[in-house]
C-alpha cells in the first residue's frame, strides 16, 4: 500500500496528522509513504517522519498558484489551487501504477486517523471506499460529511426527473445523514480526502484531472464521475471516523474524539446478550436462528414457555459454545404476552450485559451483521438500533400489500442496557412489543442490515397463527382484524428478496 498526501499545512495540525499516520495498524500490509511538500519552506516535520520511516518519498511542490487561505470561518479554494492539488494526486496515482501497488490510500493532511483505518478499509474488499468524517464547512453550520449522493454536494436521494418539495428534500437529506451516523458501509455518489483505491481502479484509469465538459467544482467530483463512468461503485464507511482538524481552534477537541473512539484501543469489547422467548420451536427455525446468532453474540438467555417438544435440547446444543441460561415455565403464558416479555427482560438484565438483542425464534439477520455488529456495539453515539423486518412468505419471497408492510418501518431489536434507567412497558396482553416502550427516549439509529421473518413460510404455520389470533384476540383489540383475516389469502402479493449492499 502507498499512503500519500499533498501537504501544505500548519505545523501543529501536521504534527497530529503525522503522529496518527505513524500509529496506523498495518498487519498484513507492506506500507510506503509519499508526500508532496507544498509548503513555502520545506517541512522539517516531513523530513523527520521520513527519517523514522525509511520507505518514504518526499517530492517538492513546484507549481505557483494563488495563496491558499483558510481561517476560523472556512477554507477558500481558488480554481488554480484545486487543479494543482488534482495534479499532485495524479502523481501519486501514477506512482502507484508504475510500482504496481495493490492499494493507494489518499488522505488529506488535516485528518487524525484511527489506528484501524487502513486495515479496516482493506477488509471491506471495495475498489474505491472512503472513511467518513464530519465537518462544519462554515463555522455556524451543522457538521456534514465529506461524502454525498450526487451533483456538486447533493445529500438527498433523487430519481431522474423527480421533483421534490422543500419538505421532502429536507426529509431525504435527514435520512441520508442519519444513515451515515450508523456504523456501516454505504454506496454513495461522491467521496474524497480519505480514500482507498484498489489496483483494479488504478489500472482502469481513475484520475483527478478535469473533465472538460463537466461544470462541477472540485477535483474529487471529477474523480468520482470518471470512476463511475469506468464502472466502479463508490462506498463510504462509517466505522472509524477520522477527526477533521479543519480549524486550529478544533485541535482542542482531538483528545476527546480519540477517547470517544478508543484510539488507544484499551476498552474491552462490549458484551452482547441474546434474549429469546421460545415455545415448541424444535422442528421449525430455531436451530438455524441460534446457529447464526452464535457468530456475533457473546451470551444468551432463553425463556421457554412450557414447550412440549425437544426445543430445550436444540437450545442447549446450539448454544454449547456460549455462556447461556435456559429457564422453563411450568405453564404456557402466551395469552398474556407482556408478562412473558417482562420475565425475559428481567432474566436478560440479571448479568448486566452491555447490550441486549431480542430475537424471536424465527428471525434471522443478513450475514453482514457478523461484520457490522462489533461496530454497532462500540459506537459511542447510540443506545438503540432499529431494523427492518421482512415477512418471508416463501424461502425467496416476502409479502408486501396493504396489511403487510413491516419492512417499510424500523423497529428496535438491539438496545444498550442502562442500569438505573426507568424501563416502562406497554401493558397489553398481545402485541406489547419486545422492549419496554420507554426505550423510545434513548438515542437511536436506523441500521440498514435487514432481518428475515421466517414464521410465515410454511402454510401450516400460517394456519396455526391464524387460529391463535382468533383465539387470543377475537375482537382484534390488539391488532388489525383485516390483517388477521389476510393471513390465509390464497394469492398474496409477493416480492423477491434481493441481496443488497
Amino acid at each position: 500500500m502507498l499512503i500519500a498526501s499533498p501537504v501544505r499545512q500548519k505545523p501543529n495540525i501536521l504534527a497530529e496528522f503525522l503522529t496518527c499516520l505513524a500509529q496506523l495498524e498495518t498487519a498484513g500490509l507492506a506500507v510506503e509513504y509519499a508526500f508532496i511538500d507544498d509548503n513555502d519552506v520545506l517541512s522539517d516535520q516531513l523530513q523527520a517522519f521520513a527519517a523514522a520511516k525509511p520507505q518514504t518519498t518526499i517530492l517538492r511542490g513546484m507549481e505557483n498558484s494563488h495563496y491558499y487561505q483558510c481561517n476560523e470561518q472556512t477554507h477558500f479554494w481558488q480554481d488554480d489551487i484545486i487543479w494543482k492539488v488534482a495534479r499532485y494526486k495524479d502523481i501519486f496515482i501514477q506512482m502507484a501504477r508504475d510500482r504496481e501497488f495493490d492499494y493507494l490510500f489518499l488522505v488529506d493532511s488535516d485528518l487524525a486517523l484511527h489506528p484501524k483505518t487502513i486495515t479496516h478499509l482493506v477488509s471491506l474488499g471495495k475498489d474505491i471506499v472512503a472513511e467518513v468524517y464530519w465537518t462544519r464547512w462554515e463555522k455556524d453550520l451543522i457538521p456534514l460529511p465529506q461524502v454525498w449522493l450526487g451533483g456538486q454536494y447533493r445529500l438527498h436521494a433523487l430519481q431522474t426527473g423527480e421533483e421534490l418539495s422543500p419538505e421532502e428534500t429536507a426529509q431525504r437529506q435527514n435520512n441520508f445523514l442519519r444513515m451515515l451516523q450508523c456504523p456501516g458501509i454505504y454506496k454513495v455518489g461522491g467521496l474524497g480526502a480519505c480514500t482507498l483505491i484498489s489496483a483494479a481502479a488504478l489500472r482502469a484509469g481513475v484520475s483527478f484531472r478535469k473533465i472538460y465538459n463537466l461544470d462541477l467544482i472540485g477535483e474529487d467530483r471529477h474523480f468520482c464521475v470518471r470512476a463511475a463512468a469506468l464502472g466502479f461503485e463508490l462506498y463510504a464507511d462509517t466505522c472509524y471516523p477520522p477527526y477533521h482538524m479543519y480549524r486550529e481552534s478544533e485541535l482542542s477537541g482531538l483528545s476527546q474524539h480519540k477517547e470517544l473512539y478508543d484510539y488507544a484501543q484499551q476498552r474491552p469489547s462490549p458484551r452482547l446478550m441474546l434474549a429469546m422467548l421460545v415455545r415448541n420451536e424444535a422442528d421449525r427455525y430455531l436451530e438455524k436462528v441460534l446457529t447464526h446468532a452464535t457468530r456475533y453474540v457473546h451470551e444468551a438467555v432463553i425463556l421457554d414457555d412450557a414447550s412440549t417438544d425437544h426445543t430445550i435440547a436444540v437450545c442447549r446444543r446450539c448454544l454449547a459454545s456460549l455462556p447461556h441460561k435456559i429457564v422453563v415455565n411450568d405453564e404456557p403464558g402466551f395469552h398474556n404476552e407482556v408478562a412473558l416479555r417482562k420475565q425475559l427482560w428481567d432474566l436478560a438484565v440479571e448479568t448486566k450485559p452491555d447490550w441486549i438483542l431480542i430475537l424471536d425464534a424465527d428471525e434471522v439477520f443478513e450475514d453482514k451483521i457478523v461484520d457490522v455488529m462489533p461496530h454497532l456495539l462500540r459506537s459511542p453515539h447510540f443506545d438503540a438500533y432499529y431494523f427492518r423486518l421482512y415477512d418471508m412468505w416463501t424461502e425467496k419471497q416476502y409479502r408486501e400489500d396493504e396489511y403487510w408492510q413491516a419492512h417499510k418501518y424500523y423497529r428496535p431489536f438491539l438496545v444498550r442496557y442502562k442500569p438505573g434507567y426507568n424501563y416502562v412497558w406497554q401493558e397489553t396482553a398481545q402485541h406489547c412489543g419486545r422492549f419496554p416502550i420507554s426505550i423510545a427516549s434513548l438515542r437511536g439509529a436506523t441500521c440498514q442490515v435487514r432481518l428475515q421473518h421466517w414464521g410465515w413460510v410454511r402454510p401450516a404455520d400460517r394456519l396455526e397463527k391464524y387460529y391463535r389470533y382468533q383465539k387470543l384476540d377475537p375482537q382484534a383489540h390488539y391488532g388489525v382484524r383485516e390483517q388477521y383475516l389476510s393471513i390465509l389469502d390464497p394469492k398474496p402479493r409477493l416480492l423477491f428478496w434481493q441481496e443488497e449492499e
